[in-house]
């Protein structure tokens, strides 16, 4: 009930998209866009990014060493604007233990996000890591291992410049990083330009500026904050001293063809109170688009949907749903969007990065 309760409480506040006559964006998907090398394979895709040159980077969970759990499974890629292969950037780096997410500076840094490792690594445009955030479990610790999901609450840890599974970055105008710190400390963690150490906000929770599994992070041009609040369904929105400002939700009709890329079908969101990752309208992931007019894109796991919003949370359109074939979708993990309407997304399930082309004026 107390779970119900703070739901209410937030849809009070929130820009709940209830419409139920959005319009489908028609799209297409590039079929065979990414040329790897002989013998090289994707593995669960968690990351993509776009430089200002059109290159992307893929940052999945491929290349394997180890035994089959526990296993090190990060690797990062880059791709010219035509699909074709340029390198491989950090081989055999120390931070790799299991990819998140990458994103891409003003400045065409690439910054990997290592949720394995509880590392954030900055690399420069050559390819050189510059800093590095957080620090790696000793391996000499008898004891060290990947801290586990299970059991409720989590025990956070709240020290300055150390994360537990991070999950995303971003940056406001002013160059200060924000980091989303993400399946158990739940919070979001800010340094300046130079690397050092602002503040950080949030703790577990449903409340507003509580989060349950910040999940992805992104920043517009005035410098606010927008976190895929993933375990509570909704995205929060803040300044950056982490005011709270507002919040998007998405409550829309289920398709009658509905069905989950994996597993069981979700239960139903009435009375419901547990974590909400898997369930309708849950963001897995968001993306801002640059430009004199920004847009919002999100994802969700089921059923599979991609969103695209104005940044105060009106629904335009949606596309998209679950499965195998092109045009459809296994876990977005990441959206890349460099223009309104050309998205790159990362998926777990498929194991790819599909390109996709938006024909709003189809609609």
């Amino acid at each position: 009930m107390k779970f119900a309760l703070a739901g209410l409480l937030m849809l009070a506040c929130a820009p709940a998209v209830a419409q139920t006559a959005i319009p489908e964006i028609p799209f297409e998907s590039a079929p065979d866009f990414f040329k790897l090398p002989e013998n090289m394979y994707l593995g669960e895709a968690s990351g993509v990014a776009v430089n200002s040159q059109g290159h992307i980077f893929i940052l999945h969970r491929g290349n394997v060493t180890g035994a089959a759990y526990k296993a090190q499974a990060t690797q990062l890629l880059e791709f010219d604007a035509d699909g074709n292969y340029v390198r491989e950037i950090g081989k055999n780096l120390y931070a790799w233990a299991f990819a998140h997410t990458v994103k891409i500076d003003k400045d065409d840094n690439i910054w990997a996000v290592d949720k394995g490792s509880d590392m954030f690594v900055k690399f420069n445009p050559k390819g050189r890591v510059v800093m590095v955030f957080g620090r790696k479990a000793e391996a000499a610790d008898e004891e060290s291992e990947p801290y586990k999901r299970a059991g409720q609450p989590k025990p956070t840890n709240f020290e300055n410049g150390r994360f537990r599974q991070p999950t995303d970055v971003t940056w406001d105008p002013q160059g200060n990083a924000y980091f989303s710190d993400g399946y158990w400390n739940s919070r979001v963690g800010k340094v300046d330009k130079n690397g050092d150490w602002v503040k950080s906000w949030g703790s577990p929770g449903k409340e507003p500026g509580q989060f349950d599994t910040p999940h992805a992070i992104a920043a517009d041009a005035q410098g606010n904050i927008y976190v895929a609040d993933r375990g509570n369904r909704r995205i929060q929105v803040f300044d950056g001293e982490g005011k709270f400002l507002r919040a998007i939700s998405i409550d829309l009709p289920l398709p009658p063809d509905a069905h989950p890329a994996i597993g069981n079908q979700p239960p139903t969101l009435q009375g419901y109170q547990g974590n909400m990752t898997q369930m309708p309208g849950a963001p897995w992931t968001v993306c801002i688009t640059p430009g004199p007019t920004q847009y919002l894109y999100t994802s969700d796991s089921f059923p599979g949907r991609v969103y695209k919003f104005t940044l105060d949370g009106k629904l335009l359109g949606v596309f998209g749903k679950s499965g195998k074939q092109l045009k459809q979708f296994g876990w977005i993990h990441e959206i890349a969007c460099p223009s309104e309407n050309e998205i790159y997304v990362a998926e777990i399930l498929n194991w790819r990065v599909q390109k996709l082309i938006l024909h709003p004026e189809k609609m």
